[in-house]
């Protein structure tokens, strides 16, 4: 316990923990209830740019409050999850799903005793760099920027090299690798190729949390904009998973945490094969019947239109560019050499879904003349 101290009393933090710093009597701790598989913030791999630690806060936890209080964290509550620009208050966002990645990462570390503060930072990163929306501005911008564009490696630029006018946010290289090797696409939750995995254990529970979070409410969000039924999710879903969000949850991580374990001298994330399954099914069936819908692509395709004709208009002027780009606090990014390409593209994926919607409003909408 810390002393409590009187106004009058000067009192040194070391001094409050027999010598150590509270970051370092925390990291100490660390040891004792952190298993050997997770990873100790003490033994990070450190920071591109050095520089002093915190006396309070350990490097996972400096991360995650640095992530917090950047403009693309605050951006993410108006950019789509699955429907775009939602009018109701209880439909998902990018933000939301972000704090519910967030919950389950951090709970299924902690039961695997493993570093919780790497797990959140990991989480509350993963998708920063997620184009307005949703999946529909990550397909627009392959399309006409770059095929080998991914909201994951625009997460990482935007913590390295857009946030803080160009600086970045110089987070450790175990939250930056977590943030990079999230996504798994319509790929195997945990691929073979271990290169295509994080490094430590809590980035790969994020890649789990990450599915685990958007299967639960996405379906959730498809039943209540009544895009689906309750009656046509799968039956196997139901009996295996459970009825409703809840259920679901629970179950899904509570079998990854008792289906994992050591192996060969590695501790190997894993999910039973009953639940794998049925987890399986039901991300074809949100695929096929909510994702590919008329109802969701008919929006998605405007989406697109909207930002290919933005691109465009980018592209041929540039004054313009510069004034928005000043306007969202990103024009000293553009000052550091990237191709004019480049430098639209981050434009347009740090954007919301409103701000899109309202700049091609300006931009190609006649104005009322009085």
């Amino acid at each position: 316990m810390l002393k409590q101290l009187d106004n009058n009393t000067e009192f040194p933090i070391g001094d409050l923990n027999g010598g150590l710093s509270i970051r370092e009597d925390f990291q100490k701790r660390e040891k004792g209830f952190i298993s050997h598989y997770g990873c100790l913030s003490a033994q990070s791999r450190g920071r591109k740019q050095k520089e002093a630690p915190c006396p309070i806060r350990t490097p996972f936890q400096v991360d995650r409050d640095r992530i917090v209080y950047s403009n693309a964290f605050r951006r993410l509550k108006y950019k789509t999850q699955v429907f775009l620009s939602p009018l109701g208050d209880v439909y998902r966002t990018r933000l939301t799903h972000t704090l519910e990645v967030s919950q389950m990462a951090r709970t299924i570390a902690r039961a695997m005793h493993l570093n919780e503060d790497l797990a959140e930072a990991i989480a509350l990163g993963h998708d920063l760099g997620h184009p307005p929306f949703g999946h529909s501005g990550e397909m627009a911008l392959k399309e006409f920027y770059s095929g080998s564009f991914s909201h994951s490696k625009q997460s990482l630029r935007v913590v390295d090299m857009l946030e803080k006018n160009g600086e970045g946010l110089n987070l450790t290289y175990e939250v930056r690798d977590g943030i990079l090797k999230h996504s798994k696409g319509y790929g195997r939750i945990l691929p073979d190729n271990p290169g295509e995995l994080a490094i430590s254990v809590e980035g790969r529970v994020v890649r789990i949390a990450d599915i685990m979070a958007y299967l639960n409410h996405d379906l959730d969000d498809a039943i209540r904009s009544k895009v689906i039924q309750k009656e046509q999710v799968p039956k196997i879903c139901v009996e295996i998973l459970g009825k409703t969000h809840s259920e679901r949850a629970t179950t899904m991580i509570r079998d990854l945490i008792f289906s994992s374990g050591e192996n060969n001298g590695r501790f190997r994330l894993r999910i039973s094969d009953p639940v794998s399954q049925a987890m399986s099914i039901l991300r074809q069936f949100l695929y096929e019947n909510v994702y590919r819908s008329y109802r969701v692509h008919k929006e998605f395709l405007k989406a697109k239109k909207i930002l290919s004709e933005l691109y465009e208009y980018f592209m041929q002027n540039e004054k313009m560019l510069h004034q928005e780009m000043t306007n969202m606090e990103m024009i000293e990014c553009s000052k550091n050499g990237q191709p004019k390409e480049k430098v639209i593209c981050d434009f347009i994926a740090s954007m919301t879904d409103r701000y899109a919607l309202n700049l091609y409003a300006k931009i190609f909408f006649p104005s009322p003349q009085i």
